[in-house]
């Protein structure tokens, strides 16, 4: 067969019996709906409270947004099926899964590009603050974001599905993602598409180093800090961000880069879980945790 008589793909059952279908999918229900209400109190909270419409608490908007589309693209698909004791999707869902969640997953690690390079000018140029993140460049640094991930997404989803796919449609994860249907695909073709990812890798790991060095340069800027209480609020507010990040580029990076030599299906659902439904669900935690103005 190839992919004009496939009508439905079949996503990776996390158990066999019922019983532990039905832990599963309570264990995802409470993510979701702590991931849905951290994140809902965050946009409301931000747009309805003028002192917060700051370069900062604009960003964050827009990563409450994006972390609320990326988990409800990927969970509640798995809760259904969990419940209602099926893998199916269908081929049309699958291409809209796939090009959501790279959209929008694109574009968060865009967005956090950028929110690095906030706390970079906050903290290492105070004065220029104003100046440099101001609200036009602001609204433009956030609409590039999210112009970029919607580029990359069509290039990705357009160039995955046009391969013909004859070893079957049973994606080995409980979301439609790139790497898995790929290893559906029959023809050479596909290095194209491995092509296109190692150039987004390559992208992604410039802008990692870019995020590095500016928080090398923050914490530089922090340790000049007299008052300890000025240096602990720093870094609260910091190192929350790059230890986020580093799980979310590092888990996405090996997910996509590693050979089918080292792919088992427990590996490959730990991965996908720790960069498409842990962050979503510990972002908002970690951004208001030690925010008195947001609490």
């Amino acid at each position: 067969s190839n992919s004009s008589s496939i009508s439905q793909f079949l996503l990776l059952a996390f158990a066999d019996t019922w019983e532990l279908q039905l832990l599963h999918f309570c264990l995802f229900l409470g993510i979701y709906l702590a991931a849905l209400l951290s994140n809902g109190l965050i946009i409301i909270t931000i747009a309805c409270d003028h002192r917060l419409h700051i370069p900062m608490y604009f960003f964050l908007f827009n990563l409450s947004v994006l972390d609320l589309g990326c988990i409800s693209t990927t969970v509640p698909k798995s809760m259904a099926n969990s419940l209602w004791d099926t893998r199916a999707i269908s081929y049309t869902g699958c291409v809209a899964q796939l090009f959501l969640f790279m959209f929008l997953f694109s574009t968060e690690f865009c967005l956090l590009t950028v929110m690095a390079y906030d706390r970079y000018v906050a903290i290492c140029h105070p004065l220029h603050y104003g100046t440099l993140l101001g609200s036009r460049a602001c609204v433009h640094m956030a609409a590039a974001a999210w112009a970029s991930g919607f580029l990359n997404a069509v290039l990705h989803t357009a160039n995955t599905f046009s391969l013909p796919l004859c070893h079957g449609n049973a994606v080995d994860q409980f979301f439609c993602e790139i790497p898995q249907i790929l290893k559906l695909s029959c023809s050479d073709k596909y290095l194209k598409e491995i092509g296109l990812i190692l150039f987004n890798v390559c992208l992604d790991f410039w802008c990692f180093v870019f995020m590095v060095v500016s928080y090398m340069a923050i914490f530089r800027a922090v340790m000049r800090i007299p008052s300890e209480k000025g240096r602990h609020k720093a870094f609260s507010m910091c190192l929350p961000h790059l230890c986020v990040v580093s799980l979310f580029i590092s888990t996405a990076m090996f997910a996509y880069l590693k050979t089918p030599s080292i792919s088992f299906l427990l590996l490959d659902m730990v991965l996908a879980f720790l960069y498409s439904v842990f962050p979503p669900a510990l972002n908002p935690l970690i951004y208001s945790k030690r925010n008195q103005e947001l609490k």
